[in-house]
């Protein structure tokens, strides 16, 4: 989620991730498949930046 969320703020200009395998650089591109939120989600990442 917290991927999804950053790629798809147009702030952020690049997101650093680590992969110690395969798996984890699988599992880290997944996050390409669902980026959408709806408001509800986006409030609740909102204030638990805040």
């Amino acid at each position: 989620m917290a991927l999804a969320w950053l790629l798809r703020d147009k702030r952020v200009t690049s997101v650093l991730i680590w992969a110690s395998s395969v798996t984890q650089l699988l599992d880290n591109l997944k996050a390409l498949d669902n980026m959408q939120f709806d408001d509800v989600e986006l409030n609740d990442i909102e204030n638990a930046l805040n």
